[in-house]
């Protein structure tokens, strides 16, 4: 990542402002000025025999913090935002910004039932950051949320939800504007993915297919990921065998104005590659990898 720079006129507390865009991306937000203007969505299936064979191992002797699919995704998404800086990128006022740090945000069931309350987490991506670290830090957090009440951002839009509809109205033309503005309450965005860099939602924990879920206008997130169920598959190999493997589809919906589709693209396939050898999943984040996207 970027060193974070001195603060200028003009940037934002969670990014700068980046001001050298060229003529065509630069009338891109005035063109389509919502974010939900410029969805592109991207389908990809993985591999993830070798993820699920290594996740075996891992777990063996363990009991308390048992890596998962999901935290592969995590960690894999994590690396790749790392290497791949413009899906760090968010449009918000009609200016492109880069964020000075990696988020990435989930919802959490506190019990799966139908009617059961979801809790939002936003987790921050140090440099040094691992797969063993991931699930220690997730595992821990989801545990908080089943147990402890009023986690996040929970008791304030509790609050929120019993305001009248006038006052409610009146309330979300102040956050858009705030929003608008970049002077949101970090109360407020430090919880809520709709701030952080990629949202994910793991469906495949529900036995549900992967969609393409929408973007939102309000917030900063460019990036949403929806993971699938682990299901069987035929694959040709690379020795034009076919074999039956463990795939995943991992459907993702972004914002076409931070970068084009030939970079989404490129950066899925570093998440194939960590897939086909999850030992580097174990690395941290900021160590490169011998892969060229």
């Amino acid at each position: 990542m970027e060193a974070i720079r001195k603060k200028r006129w003009g940037d934002r507390r969670d990014a700068r402002w980046v001001r050298e865009v060229d003529g065509m991306h630069s009338i891109m937000p005035h063109l389509m000025n919502k974010r939900t203007d410029a969805e592109v969505y991207v389908n990809m299936e993985f591999d993830v025999t070798d993820v699920l064979a290594y996740l075996a191992e891992k777990n063996k002797n363990e009991t308390e913090y048992r890596a998962t699919l999901f935290h592969c995704f995590i960690m894999a998404v994590a690396k790749t935002v790392y290497f791949r800086p413009l899906l760090n990128r968010y449009i918000s006022g009609r200016r492109f910004y880069d964020r000075y740090k990696i988020t990435l945000g989930f919802a959490a069931k506190k019990r799966f039932a139908d009617h059961a309350e979801e809790t939002l987490v936003v987790e921050e991506v140090p440099e040094d950051w691992t797969l063993t670290d991931v699930t220690r830090r997730v595992v821990g957090t989801v545990h908080k949320i089943r147990t402890e009440k009023g986690y996040g951002l929970d008791d304030t839009l509790n609050f929120l939800a019993k305001m009248p509809r006038p006052l409610m109205m009146f309330l979300m033309w102040i956050f858009r504007t705030l929003d608008f503005f970049g002077k949101m309450p970090k109360a407020l965005t430090r919880d809520d993915p709709n701030y952080s860099t990629v949202f994910l939602t793991n469906l495949g924990s529900i036995k549900c297919p992967s969609v393409y879920h929408h973007l939102n206008n309000y917030g900063t997130n460019s990036i949403m990921g929806a993971i699938g169920t682990i299901h069987k598959a035929e694959v040709i190999g690379p020795d034009g065998e076919r074999q039956i493997r463990d795939v995943v589809e991992f459907g993702v919906t972004i914002d076409e104005r931070i970068a084009d589709g030939f970079y989404f693209a490129r950066s899925l396939k570093i998440i194939q590659y960590l897939f086909a050898h999850p030992h580097l999943l174990d690395r941290p984040v900021k160590e490169a990898i011998d892969f060229e996207c």
